[in-house]
């Protein structure tokens, strides 16, 4: 229930430490818990006074949840750049308004970061350059999914930041109850509700499903033909014959409508127990949960965003993609993901990609500088 701390599901974590109770091995087989600290050469806790209450009395499992989902995000938002800079190349969008000084407008930090990333990636693009004449280009502008990328984004990064902020305040806390203070007082609080992580968890979840919804319209507009200026639909080898991608883009819009239904708040949902006396609660672990699936529905989406652009850059030949992308489209040919032909078995493909995104090799081909893994 995330008040008087994650009871449950640190008791578990606290007895395994003892040397109690059953946990999965490296191989993820069952076994006792003294086995296995004895394996990895651990040995077990010794508990002493109020240690025990310690472990299991606080905010540490949905605390971890959380920074093991900014640390997703971060990479997943590096992620999400390389994947739309690959949309508006390959869609033949413009750069021009992610210029600095147009960020430096609206002075969003994480917009600034966002519009960065997508102006470098986009940098020395003979496709974007094909169309910067106006005799030759007579749009004037591109979808809010094409050139609101970085203000999405960006807003995405700044909510990361503010969880960060919280995360590290709540690392350097004492949320046991009661406390013993440094004069030797035992004392009564309420430190140990978790609020402040379970409202981040929440925050970060409404982030996740809407740059979730941005890839997923990015991904749409280049396989229709009446938006994608001069792709075939869906990308198809052989119009009529094959159906290209169009399954894929099924496959995000499936992922992103769940990922909705999760954004909706945890936090919201107290539940009174222990005979009145926890009457609110924060629901942070359940918070926390369910931002894991939307963090990894996330990495689905961005990743057949990814697979869509590395073919329509393909089908915008011979005119050459910026180095940046090229790099991209050249990992997902390296791992196996060909470019365009005819229909064949999509689910490797979408794996592939997937687990390409999910271990930062996506963001560090876009964006060499980024050290994510």
């Amino acid at each position: 229930l995330g008040c008087s701390g994650d009871l449950a599901p640190l008791s578990h974590v606290a007895l395994a430490a003892t040397g109690e109770g059953e946990v999965r091995d490296a191989d993820g087989v069952m076994t006792d818990a003294a086995s296995a600290l004895a394996a990895a050469g651990i040995r077990p806790l010794v508990l002493t006074e109020k240690e025990g209450l310690a472990l299991i009395n606080g905010t540490d499992g949905m605390l971890g949840m959380l920074l093991l989902a900014l640390a997703d995000l971060e990479m997943l938002l590096e992620t999400a750049d390389v994947a739309a800079a690959m949309s508006v190349e390959s869609q033949l969008g413009t750069d021009a308004v992610f210029a600095a000084d147009l960020m430096a407008l609206r002075p969003q930090d994480g917009q600034a970061r966002s519009a960065a990333n997508l102006r470098a990636l986009l940098a020395d693009s003979e496709i974007v350059r094909s169309h910067r004449d106006p005799a030759a280009c007579t749009r004037v502008q591109d979808a809010y999914s094409l050139r609101c990328s970085p203000q999405v984004h960006g807003a995405a990064r700044d909510t990361v930041d503010h969880a960060r902020r919280v995360a590290d305040r709540e690392l350097l806390s004492a949320v046991d109850n009661p406390v013993l203070t440094a004069d030797g007082q035992v004392r009564s609080n309420g430190n140990f509700h978790g609020a402040p992580v379970a409202f981040v968890l929440d925050f970060l979840a409404i982030a996740v499903a809407d740059l979730a919804s941005i890839s997923e319209r990015r991904t749409d507009r280049a396989l229709d033909p009446a938006r994608s200026h001069g792709l075939p639909p869906f990308l198809a080898h052989e119009v009529g014959v094959d159906s290209g991608l169009m399954i894929a883009q099924y496959a995000a819009a499936g992922i992103v409508s769940e990922l909705k239904r999760l954004a909706v708040p945890a936090s919201v949902d107290s539940i009174p127990s222990s005979a009145m006396q926890e009457d609110h609660v924060s629901m942070g672990w359940a918070a926390g949960r369910k931002l894991r699936r939307g963090v990894d529905g996330l990495a689905r989406v961005l990743g057949i965003e990814v697979l869509t652009a590395a073919r329509a850059l393909d089908l915008r030949a011979p005119l050459a993609p910026a180095p940046r992308t090229a790099r991209v489209r050249a990992l997902l040919r390296d791992a196996g993901i060909d470019g365009p032909g005819t229909d064949r078995f999509l689910s490797p493909d979408l794996e592939r990609v997937a687990a390409l995104v999910s271990s930062g090799a996506v963001a560090r081909a876009g964006i060499p500088e980024s050290t994510k893994e």
